[in-house]
């Protein structure tokens, strides 16, 4: 951590820390002293054509890509720093050529050109933004609720507003990257390649590239050379392959690959970079291999080493449809007759070691930040003021019973769909109250350790875990649950990010009130409209056994959610993970996720001289590989990579370059891939026109799902 922050202090532009004029005080946090400026215009304007204008496109854009994207095997999001790098130069270009012409009605005055593009307009346009963004790389579980989820998290931020956003001592460590950017962008440019010129350079080059990969040689995709040398060997391949096993020495040519499911390693510290190679390594070069070949754990070598499916004993894909009845519950009896639900080693592990990321995460933050979050906590209710919350008391606060209005109408819609629609939701109207309950209770300190530590704990796990022991056998209560536990919760925490930008931007509250709640709706409606369009207009999507042989269609994320349905929702934890089923070993992992951090907190009072003890990160080292399925080892493999080569070399020996244009050319190859890719769905995949040749073939891997077991027949592999 304190290595994140050197790294954050010597790259923003330093600022003086005395005290502003009239005894007003500056802010307690080093970092914000650096990079936040004391000072503020409310001059500027905020509501103009320009901003609306630029910010519904915006909305609209990234609710746009980040959905479409979503079903592809390399989900590519688009993060609002590329809408807050591409808008400059239009926004710029705007202020040049519209009309400055003056429009009235009685004192009320407007202008579709009041003036320069400002750095508040621009501020509006990425929070309109991040709106699309927030949620589009999700997948829309329900017409209804998509809307309800994201206006329900707004209600939970706007309550909290006052605790975890205007305190000075929760810092927000990451959006003063944003902040950087904004001033970097804003400043002065006269130099010969200016970072507007640079983006469009990028851009254009990420754009054209991409038809490679894309379109022309998709085997570039993952370049798994070693399946390549033993094309006759299942172990080889299952060591070599990047997308269905360990992924040892392939590398990519993709950005989409490189920047999906991790975001792109140009925007993450090397800190960051560091802890997630540990845990990625650890787990998959040691103890995947160590289970599956040295010990055979729960019976591995039936099943592919690498797999989010669910398979028989017997190595087959389960036949869910078989086990559901016309009510979308389980019918007990062929399920019995089927027999229980089997994982592959690295999914079930990969549970494992989320039940210790969550303990982990809870004993971490009490042991090494426990006694600093309580003092800031208090400090936050009677401190004094810093310089930005005395400065954004110059505008109108938004009023509390705003936020309880929607809450009430978010939670009345919500029950109303519970009761209406209880076919279909299968959520009871105390489900709710308990989802919601629990949203509650936790957005408060999860939001507190990400606004002080950098870190969100992920409760997903949890919320899966206890609905399904208490309402079993209904798989979309399930995911309501979730959806309305951990997901409005998830939602909550990036809206009052985002409160935090404005805060320290100085964007007046009711403004960002506006925004975000336009931009909530509006995202919601287009995220469902990209989905269902989709769902209806590509043939075999989400099925890759109906696609043609290296189709992007194969919703990777969709899957897995899927099948974490079934294993939480439909057949239940008590079955997946009771005293009785295979599994039940790996709830162990809590209790030995909980000790972890006490144990290296002791050892540090005890050696306190070892100072790198603290920085043993266990809840990133252990949920370094959480997203893993989908993403697969060719994502983290070169996510490291380039991430070490930005981040690490770039920034070490060329710190003015890596200042200057490092977020620019990360929004530029975002922008310019995302571009292409559409451009492609539209000019030849709805038109179903491909070309077929080795290279658009996948990674030429395809023993490497195969099982090692003597006897089981798996169609295409070799029996032993």
């Amino acid at each position: 951590m304190e290595n994140a922050e050197e790294e954050m202090s010597t790259v923003m532009e330093k600022e003086n820390g005395k005290e502003e004029e009239g005894g007003e005080e500056v802010s307690p946090i080093e970092q914000v002293r650096l990079t936040v400026s004391n000072s503020d215009d409310p001059s500027q304007p905020v509501w103009t054509f320009r901003m609306w204008f630029l910010g519904l496109f915006s909305c609209c854009l990234l609710s746009f890509l980040n959905q479409f994207f979503s079903y592809r095997t390399e989900p590519l999001i688009i993060s609002q720093i590329t809408i807050q790098v591409a808008t400059l130069p239009i926004g710029q270009f705007m202020a040049a050529v519209l009309p400055t012409t003056e429009f009235g009605i009685g004192s009320w005055k407007f202008s579709f050109n009041p003036g320069p593009f400002n750095m508040k307009e621009h501020v509006l346009i990425t929070i309109f933004a991040n709106a699309g963004s927030a949620f589009g790389s999700g997948s829309p579980y329900a017409v209804a609720i998509v809307t309800i989820i994201k206006v329900l998290g707004y209600g939970w931020a706007g309550l909290l507003r006052k605790y975890v956003v205007e305190p000075a001592q929760m810092w927000w460590p990451s959006t003063l990257v944003q902040v950087s950017l904004f001033r970097a962008l804003h400043e002065k440019d006269d130099r010969r390649v200016s970072r507007a010129k640079f983006f469009f350079i990028a851009m254009v080059c990420s754009f054209a590239w991409y038809i490679v990969p894309g379109y022309l040689f998709s085997t570039l995709s993952s370049i798994s050379w070693m399946c390549w040398a033993f094309p006759k060997s299942i172990t080889a391949q299952q060591i070599g392959s990047g997308m269905n096993g360990l992924g040892l020495g392939v590398f990519t040519l993709d950005w989409t690959v490189i920047a999906s499911f991790l975001y792109s390693p140009l925007i993450s510290p090397f800190f960051a970079i560091v802890n997630v190679f540990i845990g990625y390594s650890l787990i998959v070069y040691g103890v995947i291999p160590i289970a599956y070949w040295a010990f055979n754990v729960y019976n591995a070598h039936n099943f592919p080493i690498f797999s989010s499916d669910l398979f028989t004993t017997q190595g087959q894909e389960y036949d869910i449809r078989a086990i559901v009845n016309d009510k979308f519950q389980i019918d007990y009896e062929k399920y019995y007759k089927q027999g229980p639900i089997q994982l592959s080693v690295f999914f079930s592990l990969t549970y494992g070691f989320g039940f210790a990321t969550i303990a982990a995460t809870l004993t971490h933050v009490v042991c090494f930040y426990g006694s600093e979050i309580m003092e800031q906590y208090r400090a936050s209710s009677k401190g004094k003021e810093d310089i930005h919350t005395r400065l954004m008391k110059r505008y109108k606060d938004i009023p509390s019973w705003w936020f309880y209005v929607l809450l009430a109408v978010t939670l009345l819609a919500s029950l109303l769909l519970c009761i209406l629609g209880k076919e279909q939701v299968q959520m009871p109207w105390w489900g709710l109250v308990f989802a919601s309950a629990l949203a509650f209770i936790f957005t408060l300190p999860i939001s507190i350790i990400t606004a002080t530590t950098n870190q969100t704990p992920g409760l997903n796990i949890i919320t899966e875990y206890i609905f399904g022991l208490i309402y079993t056998g209904r798989p979309i209560a399930n995911v309501c649950f979730k959806t309305y536990g951990y997901i409005s919760m998830a939602q909550a925490v990036s809206f009052l990010a985002d409160f935090k930008l404005g805060h320290y931007m100085k964007i007046p509250p009711r403004s960002m009130f506006l925004v975000q709640f336009i931009g909530t709706i509006l995202a919601g409606t287009i995220n469902i409209g990209v989905a269902w369009w989709l769902l209806t207009s590509v043939d075999g999507i989400c099925h890759p056994e109906k696609l043609p042989l290296g189709s992007p269609w194969t919703c990777p994320g969709d899957r897995v959610f899927f099948d974490a349905s079934v294993i939480w929702g439909l057949v239940g934890p008590k079955k997946i993970f009771g005293s009785k089923s295979d599994y039940h070993a790996l709830n162990w992992f809590f209790f030995g996720g909980a000790m972890g951090p006490i144990i290296l907190w002791l050892l540090y009072k005890v050696f306190p001289k070892y100072s790198w003890i603290p920085l043993i990160n266990l809840p990133v080292l252990l949920g370094s590989t959480a997203v893993m399925p989908p993403a697969t080892a060719v994502n983290f493999n070169s996510w490291i990579v380039i991430g070490t080569i930005f981040n690490y070399f770039i920034f070490r020996y060329r710190k003015k370059w890596w200042q200057r244009y490092n977020y620019v050319l990360s929004a530029a190859l975002d922008a310019g891939v995302a571009f292409m890719a559409v451009l492609l769905y539209f000019a030849l995949g709805l038109e179903n026109k491909s070309i077929s040749w080795w290279g658009t073939q996948g990674e030429h891997c395809p023993l490497a799902t195969c099982p090692t077991a003597k006897g089981i027949v798996v169609e295409g592999c070799p029996v032993h």
